[in-house]
């Protein structure tokens, strides 16, 4: 399965009328925080693909446009603590970061726990129908450690370490964390799950068991 990962940043490449031409092969769209609603409804309309995300923390409770108001973005599916299958891949998802400042869709590191714990449910449930908890984890923070930084703004969450060990997704994705060095990391194996950074725009091919199992 391809899938198309962005976040943190309008990509011309992205908002273009190539997008198409790009990544029109794309079966799913994952959006990982701080992008416009506006910017996930051009992909929703040009891809006509399903699009989930998460908001980071810069997102606005309500987008004011030329074209209208809108609080989500329309077409698109909002994965914060849900538990969803699509097309037979587990999907869940946490928005926002770490508090530094007042602001909406910031968080403490205990309310972050409250949201992973919020998803368990969900995951047992998917254990008990399918046999595993979870294919894909999609938030906008980062894990604690795993491509985070020092300053409190970026740090990454301890919550999402216990889940990728516990519950083992095959990916993680997230964003929050820009990258404008060609050596910075962006992908990294942890206990059984790859964590990427989907800062920009990132285009994977998915190794994903069930789908090898399926034939897919």
């Amino acid at each position: 399965m391809k899938i198309l990962a962005v976040s943190d940043v309008v990509d011309s490449l992205i908002y273009s009328p190539r997008l198409r031409d790009l990544y029109g092969d794309a079966e799913i769209v994952l959006g990982c925080g701080d992008l416009p609603y506006y910017y996930l409804e051009y992909i929703v309309s040009a891809l006509d693909k399903p699009v989930f995300y998460v908001r980071g923390n810069h997102a606005q409770v309500v987008e004011y446009t030329e074209a209208g108001n809108r609080s989500h973005p329309y077409g698109a599916v909002d994965l914060h603590q849900r538990v969803v299958s699509h097309r037979g891949i587990l999907m869940a998802g946490v928005e926002g970061s770490l508090r530094y400042r007042k602001g909406d869709y910031q968080y403490t590191q205990s309310e972050m726990w409250w949201h992973v714990f919020g998803l368990m449910p969900g995951l047992i449930a998917n254990r008990v129908r399918y046999g595993r908890y979870l294919d894909i984890f999609i938030t906008h923070a980062p894990p604690w450690g795993v491509h985070d930084q020092t300053d409190l703004p970026h740090q990454g969450i301890k919550a999402f370490l216990w889940l990728l060990r516990v519950f083992r997704p095959e990916y993680h994705f997230h964003g929050h964390i820009h990258v404008y060095r060609p050596d910075t990391v962006v992908k990294t194996w942890y206990a059984n799950t790859w964590v990427i950074n989907a800062f920009g725009h990132k285009a994977y091919q998915l190794n994903i068991n069930y789908l090898q199992r399926k034939g897919g």
